[in-house]
């Protein structure tokens, strides 16, 4: 059996899906600027470092690292190299626009366009919200037990990153994934607010959230990501409050096993929330 690359290996993700793998007795390469002691250093945005890691490999499991653009040559090194391509793209993809009005979402159907210009088979993963982008607000929790914000009625189901990397698996080591583009959510709909009691439950700790006006929000937001990001971010949250995110039924659907909620999520990393 051919090993499966894994790019960002060490990310949330990425490390799921190896560790999956492994569990199937799945050959894996892990692929990382930092890899783990048995993996390979490689560069997204630098098709120069992934082409030995290529070697004897037909099915690669891809995400977004930097900008979309920097990705396209290595994309077009995996078409002429590789058979199979699962790609971590984004809910913000809309597919009835032809011109993506979602900042996000443009980054990567770019990369999916890329793809799909080489020929190969694939298959996109689109979560909606990370249950562990709220490991962004480990710090104030610990601090004081309080995370400050705009918009902390806007509703979204967070999936839990084992649940992205099961469907990765399935769509990586099976048949009939190709063409899919796989929409992935959590179990339920929930406000900011209800995450960080959520949150602090299972971290033993009290916390909650405190609303911040929608500026104070963005100038906070803009010390740690790019301000295409942020207002991005911002706005959606905005329009979440009026129209929660959808749930989908996707990794029952894909894995045969219910979704993890995200009071899993929760426990499983409380310590960081400590």
């Amino acid at each position: 059996m051919k090993p499966i690359l894994v790019a960002g290996a060490t990310g949330n993700v990425g490390a799921q899906v190896v560790a999956q793998l492994r569990a199937r007795d799945v050959p894996v390469r892990p692929l990382s600027r930092n890899p783990p002691p048995d993996g390979v250093r490689g560069d997204l945005t630098d098709p120069g470092t992934i082409a030995p890691a290529l070697d004897g490999v037909d099915t690669v499991f891809l995400m977004l690292a930097g900008s979309a653009e920097a990705l396209v040559p290595t994309v077009s090194l995996l078409g002429e190299r590789v058979k199979r391509v699962v790609f971590l793209s984004s809910g913000a993809v809309d597919d009835s626009l032809t011109e993506q009005a979602n900042a996000i979402g443009a980054w990567h159907r770019t990369v999916e366009e890329a793809i799909e210009a080489t020929g190969v088979e694939w298959t996109y993963l689109r979560p909606h919200g990370f249950a562990a982008n709220t490991l962004g607000w480990a710090p104030s929790i610990r601090a004081d037990g309080v995370v400050r914000g705009a918009y902390g009625e806007a509703s979204m189901p967070l999936i839990h990153e084992k649940d992205m990397a099961a469907v990765a698996v399935e769509a990586l080591t099976g048949e009939g994934h190709a063409g899919a583009k796989y929409a992935l959510t959590g179990t339920r709909a929930m406000t900011q607010i209800e995450q960080v009691r959520i949150i602090g439950e299972a971290a033993g700790r009290p916390a909650r959230w405190e609303e911040i006006p929608h500026e104070e929000a963005r100038a906070a937001l803009l010390t740690k990501m790019p301000d295409f990001v942020v207002d991005t971010m911002l706005t959606g949250m905005r329009d979440l409050l009026a129209e929660p995110g959808p749930v989908t039924s996707t990794v029952q659907d894909v894995t045969g096993r219910p979704g993890l909620d995200f009071e899993v999520w929760a426990a499983e990393h409380a310590a960081e929330f400590r």
